[in-house]
């Protein structure tokens, strides 16, 4: 049976960066495809007019470069604007008046998250959450403890069927593309085990530093932005086994189980850099401990993964801009051909940005004489123009009541559980160069001392937008 879906839309943070970035282009793109045919009301504490605020939506989505006239007429239409200090309570009787006759409404939470609990509480004593959803954006919390604490709060208002934790990377295509590849095709999951998989790496590099945000990256550092989110999450999808149905809380239950069997980090098996300069940065603490590079080895405790080390990295101001997985397969048992021994292993490589491609890389008979081979790549690309964008999605979704791309409460407190150790007990800092791969330290925890380099293979796509 489908959820009943949202009646109306209220956004908090209507005047902030990320609703001009990402909100205001994601609101056209639904109203474009009919999906916002419903009252939709900006919350911010600027003076602004109704006219003022559908001026900034315009302005957002030229900026993006995807106005299109008659969507935003359509948009425009129900745009409503509620000037209001989020703990007044003032503001959550003019929002519950402007609701008018609606009675299921999707509450975007687009704002820091100190403020969560004064807008969860506010909504709730006014009769705001009563069949209401709510999102939340990442982080949720700053550890295992604010998690819990947080959910505390949502919990005592809202059913966790009513509560989207958002992280838009999980909205993403290519992300979206690891799962489906996986249980869509026969030739892979047979392989996808201890018995052939001799390591997993992940990586997101960024060949850019923190573009102004300093004082939010300073408070958060590279573990807690991308790392305990995104980069576990992506881990969880290549990590997870074949879901038990086809609903969404069965893929969750299975994500779910491949976050518990994620070791708590070794705080010496963690490698934290920060790389020349940053301290200089605009709002960043003259002594500041944030890392803007980690990289690590996680193990997995399971009867699939025993003993495959999984290899994670992250960082800023990196020689390449690209986010990819790349999966190294064993050797054949017995060396039929004398280069075999020597010539790269097989593997199976993701790339999900800059551009997004699949690659088998695999070993064929080189033409001539004997039987020697050369690497032959087997790549599939994909044009990802007409993706629907991230927030455009997660939002349809979330007014659907569908939760298959939204973290669940279990897997929030599981990721904080991994990463946990290092935020108590945190590895020294070392520095690196501004365009290297990150400090030398971190080459000695992979094994064999080598990480696969994306720049080696990467195409000259257009590097990708620094927001997340």
């Amino acid at each position: 049976m489908s959820a009943p879906r949202s009646d109306a839309l209220v956004f908090f943070g209507a005047s902030g960066d990320l609703a001009f970035k990402s909100i205001f282009p994601a609101l056209q793109g639904l109203a474009a495809t009919g999906q916002l045919d419903m009252p939709v009301l900006g919350v911010a504490r600027k003076e602004w007019t109704r006219e003022d605020l559908i001026a900034r939506a315009r302005a957002s989505i030229e900026a993006a470069g995807v106005f299109q006239p008659e969507a935003f007429d359509r948009l425009s239409a129900n745009l409503h604007y509620v000037k209001g200090d989020y703990a007044s309570p003032s503001t959550y009787a003019e929002i519950r008046a402007r609701l008018g006759s609606a009675r299921r409404p999707l509450h975007y939470l687009a704002i820091p998250p100190s403020m969560f609990e004064h807008v969860i509480r506010g909504l709730a004593e006014h009769g705001c959450a009563n069949g209401g959803r709510v999102v939340v954006e990442k982080p949720f919390g700053r550890d295992l403890a604010s998690a819990q604490a947080l959910d505390r709060v949502l919990h005592q208002y809202f059913r966790e069927r009513d509560i989207f934790r958002i992280d838009h990377y999980l909205g993403k295509e290519p992300v979206q593309n690891l799962l489906y590849f996986r249980f869509a095709n026969t030739f892979l999951e047979p392989i996808w085990n201890r018995q052939y998989v001799e390591r997993i790496e992940i990586t997101m590099a960024e060949s850019f530093g923190i573009k102004g945000r300093g004082r939010l990256y300073d408070e958060l550092g590279a573990i807690r932005d991308v790392v305990q989110n995104h980069l576990l999450q992506i881990a969880a999808l290549l990590l997870m086994e074949p879901p038990v149905g086809q609903d969404p809380e069965a893929i969750r239950d299975a994500k779910g189980q491949a976050f518990r069997a994620m070791r708590p980090l070794d705080p010496a098996e963690v490698v934290r850099g920060q790389f020349d300069g940053y301290r200089d940065e605009a709002g960043v603490d003259p002594d500041s401990d944030a890392e803007t590079f980690a990289a690590l080895r996680l193990h997995v405790d399971s009867w699939r993964w025993a003993g495959v080390p999984i290899y994670i990295r992250a960082g800023k101001c990196l020689p390449v801009s690209a986010t990819e997985v790349f999966v190294t397969l064993k050797r054949p048992p017995l060396a039929v051909f004398e280069d075999v021994p020597v010539a790269p292993p097989n593997h199976v490589r993701f790339r999900l940005s800059p551009e997004v491609l699949i690659e088998l890389g695999t070993r064929a008979k080189r033409a001539g004489e004997g039987n020697l081979g050369e690497e032959v790549n087997l790549d599939a690309c994909r044009n990802t123009v007409h993706a629907v964008p991230p927030y455009q999605r997660l939002l349809g979704d979330a007014m659907r009541g569908d939760q298959t791309l939204f973290a669940r409460t279990d897997a929030v407190e599981a990721s904080w559980r991994v990463v946990e150790p290092v935020l108590v007990n945190r590895p020294p800092l070392h520095w690196y160069k501004a365009g290297s791969w990150g400090p030398d330290a971190a080459n000695r925890l992979i094994e064999g001392g080598v990480w696969h380099d994306p720049a080696a293979t990467i195409s000259s796509a257009p590097e990708p937008a620094a927001t997340r």
